[in-house]
Formats: C-alpha cells, sequence, structure tokens
C-alpha cells in the first residue's frame, strides 16, 4: 500500500530535501506540499493524504501545533507526524495534545524519518528517542514537571509579555498568572522571572530568542 504524504514547511529547500528523501522509499508518495500552516489544513482535509510531515514554526502565521489540532480533529484525518528542530517540553505537549501521531526533530537519519512515517500511517505512536525520554522523565516526576499551561505562561514570559500581556493572550485573569508564576518559581527553584526563563532554557522546557 502506498502511504501518501503531505509537507508542511516554510522553507522551500527543507521540503524538497524531505521530498529527495522520501521519493527514495518505494512506498511513499508526496503527493501535495503546503508553505503555511493554514495551506496545511486545507490539504489535508481536501487531498487524498495519509501522512502529514508538520513543521511548528512558520514565520507570523498559525502554529503547527493548531493546525495539527485542526488536522486531527476531523473524522477520519489523516495521521499528523511533526518534524522540527524543536525538542523543548512545550513544544512536545503542546504537539501530543494537539494529536500528533509522532513527533521526530529534523536531524533524523533517513531511515528513522521513513518508520516514523510507516509507524504513524499505521495509527501508533512514532516519537524520537529524546522526545520519548523526555516525556518519561516528566512522568517520573510529576511534582516538579511545569503544566503545560504554566509552560505556556512562562514561554510569553520569555518572549517579553507582561503579566497583563500574557492574561489577554491566554484568556486568564492577572491573577491567575500571578499564580502560575508562583507555581514555576517554586519548581524551578527561582524568585524571578529572569531566572525562571534562564533555568527552563538550560533545561530545554521553553525556548527563548
Amino acid at each position: 500500500m502506498t502511504i501518501r504524504l503531505l509537507l508542511a514547511d516554510d522553507h522551500p529547500v527543507v521540503r524538497a530535501g524531505l521530498r529527495a528523501v522520501l521519493d527514495t522509499e518505494p512506498d511513499f508518495a508526496v503527493v501535495a506540499e503546503a508553505a503555511t500552516a493554514e495551506r496545511a489544513v486545507e490539504l489535508a482535509a481536501s487531498e487524498p493524504v495519509d501522512v502529514v510531515l508538520m513543521d511548528l514554526q512558520f514565520g507570523t502565521g498559525m502554529h503547527g501545533s493548531a493546525a495539527t489540532a485542526a488536522i486531527t480533529a476531523r473524522p477520519g484525518a489523516p495521521r499528523v507526524l511533526v518534524l522540527t528542530t524543536y525538542d523543548t517540553d512545550a513544544d512536545i505537549l503542546a504537539a501530543v495534545e494537539a494529536g500528533a501521531s509522532g513527533y521526530l526533530l529534523k536531524d533524523a537519519p533517513p531511515e528513522e524519518l521513513a518508520a516514523a512515517v510507516r509507524t504513524a500511517a499505521a495509527g501508533q505512536s512514532a516519537l524520537a528517542p529524546a522526545v520519548a525520554l523526555r516525556l518519561m522523565d516528566r512522568m517520573r516526576m510529576p511534582a516538579q514537571a511545569l503544566t503545560k499551561r504554566e509552560l505556556e505562561v512562562l514561554q510569553l514570559v520569555a518572549d517579553g509579555l507582561s503579566n497583563q500581556q500574557i492574561s489577554k493572550k491566554l484568556f486568564l485573569s492577572q491573577a491567575t498568572v500571578k499564580s502560575h508564576l508562583v507555581h514555576i518559581y517554586a519548581k524551578l527553584g527561582v524568585d524571578s522571572r529572569t531566572s525562571a526563563v534562564a533555568a527552563a532554557a538550560s533545561r530545554r522546557l521553553i525556548r527563548t530568542p
């Protein structure tokens, strides 16, 4: 059976490289490409696609996790395999909760990519070893792990947003934002926004500019 693929990445060179690698597999067929997450959602609904290879960052447009959620919400939707350079807890959790069947890093060897595509197409989970290890570490120490919401708040702090801006973006009260920050500080063993961002970045919990 041929596995029909949609490549979603805003870099033409990356898409060309992926196509070159995937075209060497006899059971793969790249049937569509998308340069934006919005276009990926459209093509996933209109084209005969089995697996979407989804990047996470698309410039200023829709995020890959949001596109993943939109795609997987449809009945009979294709599987989504996230293929990205980011391995932070914030990105991994967002993608998994959005419905991604797998999460792979772009430096994965071709044989690992091919295996992940086949695994996702079969309806099974395809996680890069490093990603699986991070998820396991979170499960082993749940009391110390930042929640998805706490990671979202801290990522916005790292992006330079004030408490007021964070509250508007996440539709939370400022008191709730402050409460999240208190929990974040306690879990990371810090006492300031700057220290929290530095500690989280060093542990690859969030991205930093």
